[in-house]
């Protein structure tokens, strides 16, 4: 979902549409369910919303610089897209193992970024950045209603990663973690109550940006 926000933002979408794309967004407009070999859904619809949705941009011609993160699963390594199609970008790092249908490309086999760095710190770190706001929004719901195979997928992953995450937070400057655990991630509903409290959130932190933004800005006069 990070890479599809931040490729959709980078793109040039304002906020207000963003909102507007995020309410009409239904699972029908993505799901190609294909024949379970390697995923259930194929993915190619979604690729084609995501091209639409990013005007068919390259990485590397947006306007706000933007990094990717896949997962590579021949080699068990990070794959960062610093250049290329977005949305082919984005549908590799959005390919759930076991949901969506790997993609291949270069010689290699890519699923979801979040596999081996849900919350990328250190990629925003290489490209430049002053400051790091890290956002953490698939913490893991207990007690989880499990009643099919893409629930026992979606609750595996989130308490791989959520494990992953307490050994990698301490390198952002700020981590955010708004509660929206209740809320399930395999539907698009509740939307509005979902944006409100990713807005409370960053209420709730925004003494702490200020402060983090003025002490960077001493800094630099120092310097």
């Amino acid at each position: 979902m990070g890479a599809l926000i931040g490729g959709i933002y980078a793109s040039g979408i304002e906020l207000d549409r963003m909102y507007k794309l995020a309410e009409a967004f239904k699972r029908k407009y993505y799901l190609d369910f294909t024949i379970p070999k390697m995923g259930f859904i194929a993915g190619k619809r979604v690729e084609e919303l995501i091209k639409v949705f990013t005007m068919g941009k390259n990485i590397e011609d947006l306007a706000i610089p933007l990094a990717i993160v896949a997962t590579d699963l021949y080699e068990g390594k990070k794959v960062v897209f610093k250049t290329g199609a977005v949305s082919k970008a984005v549908r590799a790092s959005i390919a759930i193992p076991g949901i969506f249908v790997p993609v291949k490309a270069d010689g290699r086999l890519l699923v979801d970024g979040g596999v081996i760095d849900r919350v990328p710190v250190s990629v925003v770190k290489e490209m430049g950045a002053d400051l790091v706001i890290g956002v953490d929004v698939s913490r893991v719901k207990q007690h989880e209603d499990i009643q099919s195979i893409f629930d026992v997928i979606m609750q595996s992953l989130d308490i791989m990663q959520e494990e992953l995450l307490h050994h990698r937070e301490t390198v952002s400057d700020l981590m955010m973690k708004p509660s929206v655990e209740q809320y399930s991630s395999r539907a698009f509903t509740s939307i509005q109550e979902i944006i409100g409290i990713g807005e409370q959130e960053a209420l709730k932190h925004l003494p702490k940006i200020k402060l983090l933004i003025s002490q960077w800005k001493e800094q630099q006069t120092l310097e």
